[in-house]
C-alpha cells in the first residue's frame, strides 16, 4: 500500500475498537454492503434466522435487536420490520394471497387497508369482502372456499367497537377444519391499538399480529415503521422472503429511535389510558355529545368483550354529537381547540383530533347520524385537556 495515498489508507485503516463496549443504548450499525471475513463465509452465512448478516437491507445488529425485542413485547417468536405499519398490512396481503383468492376485512377497520384490497388486490384479481366485526356469525356466513386471509382489528379504526376475538378466531378455525390445510386460511391482527400492552394477540388466536410502530412503540410522533409477528416459523418464512424480494427496507436512525422509545412503552401506555378514561367519562356527560365511544365505557359497542380479553386501553375516544349539530359547528369546535392539534395519528406526545365522515368510510349504515370527532390523548395534564375541551364545547353550543 502506497503510505502517500491517503484515501486508501483512511478506507483501509487497520484500527479496530476493542470488544467489550457496552452501554444502554444498543448501538447503531449503518450498511448496505456487509463485508465478509473469506468466500465460505459468503456463500453460507444467513440472515433469515439471524445467524448471521449478508445485506443491510436483509438485517443489521440494530434491526435485528428491535425485531427481537419487539416480538417479546407481543408474546410472538418471529419478528420482522416493514416501512410502515401500512407497508406492515399490505406486504402481508401480497405474500398470502394470489390470483383467485379472497380476503374478508371488517367494516370498520383501518381506511387504507381497504383502499389497498379494493384498488391494487382487485387489479391482480384478488377479492375481498367486509364483515360485521361485532357478529362472528357473520364472518362465518362471508367464509368461501376461496377465502385464504381474515383481517381482525381490535378495537375499531376510529369507531372503537371491540370485537369478541376468539370468538371470531374460532369461526375461522371451524371452517379450517373442513378444508384442505394447504387451503387453510390465516387470521391476521392490526394490533396497533393494542401495542402487546392491552393483550396478547396470539393467546386470543390470531396467527399473525401487525403494528404500526409509528405509534406507541415510537411514541415520538417523528418516525414511520411496521412489524409483523408470527408464531410460525413456515409462517414467517414466507412473509419474510416476500419482504426480501420487494426490497423493503428500514433505516437505521428510525430502529434507533424506535428503540430508544420502547423501555417508556408500558409507562406511557398506561398514563396515557388514564387519562384518555378520565376525559372519555368526562365527555359523555356532555351537552350535545350522543355518545362517547371506547371501549372501557360500559354503554360503548364491545366493552364486555375488552373487560374480558384486554387489560387496558389506548389513548383513542372518539365523540358522536347530536345530529341537530351541523358539521360546519363541529368543524369550528375542532378549530377551537388550543391543545388538541389536528393531525392524523396518535400515541405521540401532543393530544390530537380529527373529523370524520362516517357515512363515507363504511360499506354498511353507520348507526349514528350526528357528526363524529378522534380525540387521540397525549401526554399532557388530563386536567389541561379536560379545561381545553370544555372550552372549545362552548364554541359548539354558541
Amino acid at each position: 500500500m502506497n503510505d502517500d495515498d491517503l484515501s486508501t489508507r483512511l478506507i483501509h485503516h487497520p484500527y479496530k475498537p476493542p470488544e467489550g463496549f457496552e452501554a444502554v443504548a444498543p448501538g447503531v450499525h449503518k450498511a448496505s454492503t456487509v463485508l465478509f471475513p473469506n468466500v465460505e463465509a459468503l456463500r453460507t452465512y444467513d440472515w433469515k434466522d439471524k445467524s448471521g448478516y449478508t445485506y443491510g437491507l436483509h438485517g443489521t445488529p440494530t434491526t435485528f435487536t428491535l425485531e427481537e425485542r419487539l416480538a417479546t413485547i407481543e408474546g410472538g417468536t418471529h419478528c420482522m420490520l416493514a416501512p410502515s405499519g401500512l407497508a406492515a398490512m399490505t406486504l402481508v396481503d401480497m405474500a398470502l394471497l394470489r390470483t383467485g383468492d379472497e380476503l374478508l376485512i371488517p367494516d370498520n377497520a383501518y381506511g387504507p387497508g381497504k383502499v389497498f384490497a379494493g384498488v391494487e388486490l382487485a387489479a391482480w384479481g384478488i377479492t375481498h369482502r367486509y364483515y360485521d366485526a361485532m357478529d362472528p356469525d357473520d364472518l362465518a356466513r362471508q367464509i368461501t372456499p376461496a377465502t385464504r386471509l381474515v383481517w381482525l382489528e381490535a378495537a375499531g379504526s376510529i369507531t372503537l367497537e371491540f370485537p369478541d376475538l376468539p370468538a371470531l378466531v374460532e369461526r375461522v378455525r371451524e371452517a379450517n377444519a373442513a378444508r384442505d390445510p394447504a387451503r387453510a386460511i390465516v387470521t391476521a391482527i392490526d394490533n396497533t391499538w393494542s401495542a402487546g400492552i392491552a393483550f396478547n394477540a396470539f393467546e386470543l388466536g390470531a396467527d399473525v399480529s401487525v403494528q404500526a410502530l409509528t405509534k406507541y412503540p415510537s411514541g415520538g410522533a417523528d418516525v414511520l415503521m411496521g412489524s409483523v409477528i408470527t408464531r410460525d416459523l413456515a409462517l414467517h418464512r414466507k412473509i419474510l422472503l416476500t419482504r426480501m424480494r420487494l426490497g423493503l427496507g428500514v433505516g437505521a436512525n428510525d430502529v434507533e429511535l424506535v428503540l430508544r422509545g420502547l423501555p417508556s412503552i408500558a409507562l406511557r401506555y398506561h398514563a396515557q389510558d388514564a387519562s384518555t378514561r378520565e376525559l372519555a367519562t368526562w365527555m359523555q356527560q356532555q351537552p350535545g355529545v350522543v355518545q362517547v365511544l371506547h371501549p372501557a365505557l360500559a354503554n360503548s359497542p364491545g366493552h364486555d368483550a375488552w373487560q374480558r380479553d384486554a387489560t387496558a386501553a389506548a389513548c383513542l375516544f372518539s365523540a358522536v354529537f347530536d345530529p341537530a349539530i351541523p358539521q360546519t359547528r363541529i368543524d369550528a369546535f375542532c378549530d377551537a381547540l388550543r391543545l388538541f392539534r389536528l393531525g392524523w395519528s396518535w400515541a405521540g406526545p401532543i393530544s390530537l383530533c380529527a373529523p370524520y365522515d362516517m357515512a363515507a368510510s363504511r360499506s354498511r349504515k353507520w348507526p349514528h347520524a350526528g357528526g363524529l370527532v378522534r380525540f387521540a390523548v397525549g401526554l399532557e395534564s388530563a386536567q389541561d385537556l379536560r379545561a381545553d375541551l370544555a372550552q372549545a364545547l362552548e364554541v359548539l353550543q354558541a
